[in-house]
């Protein structure tokens, strides 16, 4: 956790936060930080309270103890400058379906204060920059599901925002889709704008994020970037995979003695701690050689962000947890 001279320079600050809901605890005193023009990856299994804590930091709902300041104000106290402050991209788009792409985007534009050809010239940037140029005088009902998403996005940028929140944004959305929104997020943080992420797919947040937390059960069980993450899973790995899955007992058997050898679930392959790097993996496949042992692939691997991921929420009863 920074330290407090870090705090005049968080867009997001969180200390000891609790919401429940009826019998159902849904946050328990969770505490993080996001520095300015940083994103914040937030991950966690279903039930964690992810989308509560953006409730929270959006003011859609108030918390029952704790602090949190969203752009330098209190989400309760000030909460309209908080609005003012932030957009928020929730897991569905929230347009008007009976409205074009373009009159969408004008509308929250006039919503937002902009006279009607500021409105206009806004919009008709937006939809040259989320390539919706073509589809802008269509109804958004009849919008495809990637399409939704990025008008939905593009209308929360009319203004540009200090501070963003997506849920989930690109739950259900195909690859070259998820890639534009990916790209959107580089550029928002490149302009300064502070991003909280939170996401169930965990390439995208070691793709994108700064600093990722992990929540689980409403409290944060784990902090730090993608590799600080992945180093509490261990060091480096070698993972061999050879030709015939019959000349997996061989392997272990070349590979006595270099360290705990472990035969994969799939039984096709086997792999051993690197503590050495590429050293060890010179020697192992020195080893592999002098056994004529004949490989589909070798290689260094570091562990992934899935596995992290697993580990740190493995075990535990997720009772009275909410999404």
């Amino acid at each position: 956790m920074s330290g407090s001279g870090a705090a005049a320079e968080a867009a997001i600050v969180v200390e000891s936060v609790e919401k429940s809901f009826g019998d159902v605890k849904a946050l328990r005193g969770i505490s993080f930080r996001a520095p300015a023009g940083s994103v914040l990856g937030v991950l966690g299994p279903n039930g964690a309270g992810k989308t509560t804590t953006v409730s929270v930091l959006s003011t859609l709902i108030r918390p029952d103890a704790g602090h949190a300041r969203v752009a330098g104000h209190d989400v309760v106290r000030d909460a309209a400058k908080v609005r003012a402050a932030i957009m928020l991209t929730g897991q569905y788009a929230a347009l008007d379906e009976v409205l074009t792409g373009r009159e969408n985007l004008v509308l929250f534009g006039r919503l937002l204060g902009l006279r009607p050809k500021e409105a206009k010239g806004r919009a008709d940037e937006l939809l040259a920059r989320f390539e919706l140029t073509e589809a802008a005088d269509r109804r958004v009902g009849q919008y495809s599901g990637g399409m939704r998403r990025r008008i939905d996005i593009a209308c929360g940028l009319v203004r540009l925002p200090k501070v963003v929140f997506l849920d989930e944004p690109t739950t259900g959305l195909d690859p070259v889709s998820r890639q534009g929104v990916w790209s959107l997020v580089r550029e928002l943080r490149d302009q300064g704008v502070t991003i909280l992420l939170t996401t169930q797919y965990l390439e995208e947040a070691d793709a994108l994020s700064d600093n990722i937390i992990v929540v689980d059960r409403g409290i944060v069980i784990a902090e730090g970037t993608a590799d600080e993450l992945k180093a509490r899973s261990g060091s480096s790995y070698c993972e061999v995979v050879p030709v015939s899955a019959g000349d997996v007992p061989a392997v272990v058997a070349a590979l006595s003695g270099l360290g705990a050898v472990a035969v994969a679930e799939s039984a096709d392959r086997v792999s051993l701690p690197a503590p050495d790097g590429p050293a060890t993996l010179t020697e192992v496949l020195r080893r592999i050689t002098e056994a004529k042992i004949d490989l589909i692939d070798i290689a260094l691997r570091r562990p992934s962000l899935d596995e992290v991921f697993i580990e740190l929420t493995r075990g535990g009863d997720k009772v009275g947890a909410a999404s």
